[in-house]
């Protein structure tokens, strides 16, 4: 039978040693549910444990449990001399109050000015590709978008089956921490494939996977700038690149590009003694021109000279239209002094999130420290995955497909904005890539542009250059891998729409 005391000015309380919970459990949430109801009042005095375990035919030790368990979370207070009542503050009422508190306090710092470090306001006021594009009303289709490529003709179906063999059979062998450099089937195939086709000189030890192109950037630039180094970049450039300088505290030096890439005369006379450039000379970041033999060789020669380092971004040199590309700058540099950066993200698709560079050998080991304390290393799945798709010959017919896919996307372009748009705009065809240039005439302001683009749906990036450089004609880039021909032209249309309003 259940045994049963009263409690003064209390309901009566029933303990039952047949169930799985344990009385002083059974008794403290009766008492509880009596004090957050109001049955046992605010300041009421209880009985002793000693009279309690009277009351209701259990030990005292029952009752002291009970007790303490609603002692320790603020249900009831004890003093010497007073006996235990129950508390004038309860539990949930101090939870509610500190809340009430902290969202005042968070509606005060609201309107305050948040104090982030030099290098974090610096990237806050810094634009990002994706704010380039006009006043955005979220209803813009990404036709124009550059460095997007097909992703509807993508195998995912093979993708998928080769993550799923990998998370079956190699993910728990995997499961504990990896080397820092990457999973190294994957190295070998990238150091095989550049090797080939862009004349990169490399061992699998070199060959370092990261995050994108970004993430490269971001670890070249955490190894080798200290605050207040200049870097140089190219003028117009990918802002990517300065982002990643500028979270590096380095001083931008933005040296102006023409027909044959960066203008290396140029540069020793703005920042000779430079720690390193960032450049794009395969196919220049964003207008397209590829950098000549003669500028390549110059710039080997300042970096000798001048102890410093390049990076080469080889963002989309896979696709090239006509003739054979020049080799990678990497290739012919005979003193160690570039890191050469490449990515999947062009190639396959960008939320793949895989890149990769390739080291000097001098610079493997700081590399490989930085990395350790930034992300450690990247999830292997991906890699995994990727490794087979390069070895068992699914990359390679991928390049084929999406190299006479793009090309064929170009053209139709190109002729599209020549045909409604060539009074207006010069369009340079590009011999390689994934985006075209079309100039403006110097009447016309590519800011001004984008957002006409913006507001009839159409998403255009303005080629402007920099504050201290204004280029003489400004430009828009025109991303056309994304697209199927129909919908290049169709937004052609609506540029020309907008166009005729500006």
């Amino acid at each position: 039978m259940p045994k049963r005391a009263a409690i003064i000015a209390a309901p009566d309380i029933f303990l039952d040693p047949s169930i799985a919970a344990p009385l002083y459990r059974q008794l403290y949430e009766r008492l509880r549910a009596h004090i957050l109801t109001g049955q046992l009042e605010i300041g009421a005095r209880l009985p002793s444990t000693r009279a309690l375990a009277g009351q209701l035919g259990v030990s005292r030790n029952t009752t002291a449990l009970a007790y303490d368990m609603l002692l320790s979370e603020g249900y009831i207070e004890s003093r010497v001399g007073d006996g235990a009542r129950v508390a004038r503050t309860q539990p949930e009422q101090a939870m509610r109050a500190p809340r009430h508190r902290l969202r005042t306090r968070a509606e005060a710092l609201s309107t305050q000015p948040v104090a982030l470090a030099r290098r974090g306001q610096t990237l806050l006021d810094t634009p990002h590709p994706g704010t380039l594009y006009g006043a955005q009303t979220g209803r813009e289709r990404h036709t124009f978008r550059g460095g997007e490529p097909d992703v509807a003709s993508f195998p995912f179906e093979t993708w998928t089956r080769l993550l799923t063999r990998h998370a079956r059979h190699s993910l728990p062998s995997a499961a504990l921490y990896q080397p820092a450099h990457g999973y190294l089937p994957l190295r070998e195939a990238i150091a095989a494939h550049i090797g080939i086709t862009r004349g990169v000189r490399c061992s699998p030890e070199q060959v370092i996977i990261t995050s994108g192109s970004q993430g490269a950037l971001d670890l070249v630039a955490r190894t080798l700038l200290d605050p207040g180094d200049s870097a140089w970049v190219e003028d117009p450039g990918y802002l990517g690149a300065r982002g990643a300088l500028l979270a590096a505290g380095a001083r931008l030096v933005p040296v102006p590009v023409d027909r044959d890439g960066l203008q290396v005369t140029a540069g020793r006379v703005m920042a000779p003694d430079a720690r390193l450039a960032v450049i794009t000379p395969s196919h220049q970041f964003p207008t397209g021109v590829t950098m000549s033999l003669s500028r390549r060789l110059a710039l080997l020669s300042w970096a000798r000279e001048a102890r410093a380092w390049i990076v080469e971004d080889d963002y989309d040199s896979e696709y090239r239209y006509s003739g054979r590309p020049l080799e990678a700058l990497q290739g012919i540099d005979r003193a160690g002094v570039t890191v050469y950066i490449g990515t999947f993200s062009k190639t396959l698709f960008p939320a793949l999130r895989l890149g990769y560079l390739v080291a000097p050998p001098a610079l493997v080991d700081g590399l490989i420290a930085t990395r350790r304390f930034v992300d450690v290393h990247l999830p292997p799945l991906d890699q995994m995955a990727l490794a087979d798709f390069i070895a068992e010959g699914h990359y390679a017919r991928r390049l084929r497909r999406t190299r006479l896919l793009y090309m064929q996307r170009r053209d139709a372009l190109y002729q599209a904005l020549t045909k409604t748009l060539g009074a207006q705009l010069e369009v340079d065809l590009p011999e390689a890539g994934m985006h075209l240039v079309a100039w403006l005439p110097e009447t016309l302001r590519a800011g001004d542009v984008a957002n006409r683009a913006a507001a009839v749906g159409i998403s255009v990036m303005p080629i402007i250059g920099s504050e201290e450089r204004p280029l003489p004609r400004e430009g828009l880039l025109f991303g056309f891998a994304g697209a199927p021909p129909d919908e290049l032209r169709e937004g052609v249309r609506a540029l020309a729409k907008a166009l005729r309003t500006t």
